[in-house]
């Protein structure tokens, strides 16, 4: 997705809304580097003065985070997602696995009752990729693979409140595994999510949930390097 010279009315609040747009449909993921100030000028043809006011605003919401002399990175995929953020980020980590457990076991129960054979298939695919960042000892790469996948189950639910309010929190939990995990991923701290995927697909809500609920907590008793 390119940007677009916007018009000269309201010149802040379009430049605001080309950024947001950036960011929430993926084109600038979290945890990316945007462009710097005078790239963002000369792809959108407006002053500096008026990317920079955007750019301070959307920081303000909690999407963008300035670092000076490093740059501007995403760091939320909306404003509630950068409230919680920043609300939350210094929770406690048993809090942060409460309510893991809490919404993750609600959704794989929901997932078990309403999954989809293409929601099988994605599942599957998803839960394949993390295994295999796992095995390739890549930490960020497996964060990503794991994030998406539990993001996948939680969809499965088709509960959409459950899912824009998951989604909403995924910043948070992103860092938070982030912490857990660590640079070195052994393979005597890997979890198996497989028999979750297959509860969901027998159809076994009981057996689902509780596979969701206890990943959180095995987190919190193993050493850094135990992925969730």
């Amino acid at each position: 997705m390119s940007l677009t010279s916007p018009r000269r009315s309201g010149l802040t609040d379009q430049v605001i809304a080309q950024l947001r747009n950036q960011i929430t449909s993926g084109e600038w993921p979290v945890g990316s580097r945007i462009p710097t100030e005078p790239e963002l000028v000369e792809q959108l043809g407006v002053a500096r003065n008026t990317v920079r006011e955007a750019v301070r605003a959307l920081a303000h919401n909690g999407l963008l985070d300035i670092r000076q002399g490093s740059g501007t990175y995403v760091v939320a995929t909306s404003e509630l997602a950068g409230v919680m953020h920043r609300r939350f980020a210094d929770a406690s980590p048993r809090h942060i696995a409460e309510v893991r457990s809490t919404l993750e076991s609600s959704a794989a129960r929901l997932a078990a009752e309403r999954r989809t054979e293409k929601d099988l298939g994605q599942l599957e695919t998803l839960l394949a990729r993390r295994d295999e960042a796992w095995q390739a000892g890549d930490a960020e790469q497996f964060v990503a693979a794991d994030s998406t996948f539990h993001m996948a189950v939680v969809a499965a639910s088709h509960n959409e409140v459950l899912t824009e309010l998951y989604a909403d929190l995924g910043d948070l939990l992103r860092d938070w595994l982030r912490d857990d995990v660590g640079q070195e991923l052994g393979p005597e701290n890997a979890m198996d999510h497989a028999r979750m995927v297959a509860a969901i697909r027998a159809g076994d809500g009981e057996a689902a949930a509780a596979e969701a609920a206890s990943y959180p907590f095995m987190c919190l008793r193993r050493p850094a390097g135990a992925g969730g």
